[in-house]
């Protein structure tokens, strides 16, 4: 097994590299039968196409997705699913400076050491968050599946940036608002600060990371594979794949930590005749398994490393300190469009082991003739 590869049962590999000629994924282990074309996955991927505003980069990418097998006369068939997404709006020469001089907070000295040079090190090649698209090519077919089979509803938005955080809303309230504004945020008064902390950010040469809170509704209870394949353990390892994250928490989170035990436990109850945590204080997971609460993750994303501020590197060549300027067109702000990603790879997780636990069989439906 390689590092490209999440999952044991709804199996996803990623491919491609930000300034190559495609990014993509394929999924193994979707069960035959799933109504599936471009238009189911399209929508969630036009919420993280760049250039859609002046929070984000403005490289120009249509991101039409394209599935070139495993899906046939509108199902999916039971092979793997491939699906990509071509690059177009792509400037190379903006990055020739990263092998003499690596930029500040990004992997470029360490991914040359690794593969020995071999990389292609262009918009950072396979460390960028364009590979991310094909997240969440895979995470839409992961997100229908578990709509169609288990009423399963994953719902992510910006939860905070530059520390400007949103108020407690229902679900319904974060379920009709997180996409009528830019920064995809569902407290419309918390995302105009948010929107005006960027465009400061950017105009002065700088960035802001924020935080992405999902919420998966209707889990069974019971999933996750303890101990190492904890459902816990298993989302926030997808989490930290997505570029840019830097911490994870589940329900109360790092505020546990100050918190007694007779606060933080969880009693059982009746909700709607079902035995359940009457409190989420464990987020929707105990010793790895799910309790049928809603499950409430965070993931915490750092500041976009490329900025225009001049900052100091060393030229790996000269072994001398040089100033740098990155060049190019990047995310002032990543959280806005990673919105999607999060809700994608939590989708995938849920669906990996909703296929493991047994809830959803290898074939959907038969064909009629």
């Amino acid at each position: 097994m390689t590092g490209n590869i999440l999952g044991k049962r709804f199996v996803v590999v990623s491919f491609g590299e930000s300034h190559g000629r495609c990014v993509g994924a394929v999924v193994d282990g979707c069960p035959a039968g799933l109504p599936l074309s471009e238009q189911d996955i399209q929508p969630l991927l036009d919420l993280r196409r760049p250039g859609q505003s002046l929070v984000t980069t403005q490289r120009r990418e249509e991101d039409r997705v394209e599935i070139i097998s495993g899906v046939f006369e509108g199902y999916t068939t039971g092979a793997p699913i491939a699906m990509l997404t071509w690059n177009r709006d792509v400037v190379s020469k903006d990055y020739q400076i990263v092998l003499d001089t690596p930029r500040p907070g990004h992997a470029d000295y360490f991914a040359r050491l690794k593969y020995g040079g071999f990389n292609d090190y262009r918009g950072g090649g396979r460390f960028s968050g364009r590979i991310t698209a094909g997240y969440v090519m895979a995470g839409a077919v992961a997100l229908k599946l578990l709509r169609d089979t288990l009423g399963v509803e994953v719902l992510a938005y910006t939860k905070r940036i530059a520390g400007v955080e949103a108020r407690q809303l229902d679900i319904e309230t974060i379920r009709r608002g997180r996409w009528l504004n830019v920064v995809r945020c569902p407290d419309q008064e918390a995302a105009k600060e948010m929107e005006e902390a960027i465009l400061r950010a950017r105009k002065n040469g700088d960035s802001v990371g924020g935080i992405v809170e999902c919420i998966a509704l209707n889990i069974p209870p019971g999933l996750g594979e303890p101990v190492f394949d904890a459902l816990d353990a298993d989302i926030a390892k997808a989490l930290f794949t997505i570029p840019a994250v830097k911490g994870v928490e589940f329900g109360a989170g790092f505020r546990a930590a100050e918190m007694s035990g007779s606060q933080h436990n969880d009693p059982l109850g009746l909700v709607n005749g079902k035995i359940m945590p009457l409190t989420n204080n464990a987020g929707g997971i105990v010793g790895g398994l799910s309790t049928g609460r809603e499950i409430v993750v965070r993931a915490v994303f750092k500041p976009a490393s490329s900025i225009s501020k001049p900052q100091l590197t060393l030229n790996v060549v000269k072994r001398e300190m040089e100033e740098i300027v990155v060049t190019g067109r990047h995310d002032p702000s990543v959280v806005p469009r990673a919105v999607p990603v999060v809700e994608a790879v939590v989708g995938i997780v849920l669906a990996d082991h909703a296929i493991r636990a047994g809830l959803i069989p290898p074939v959907l439906r038969v064909k009629e003739k």
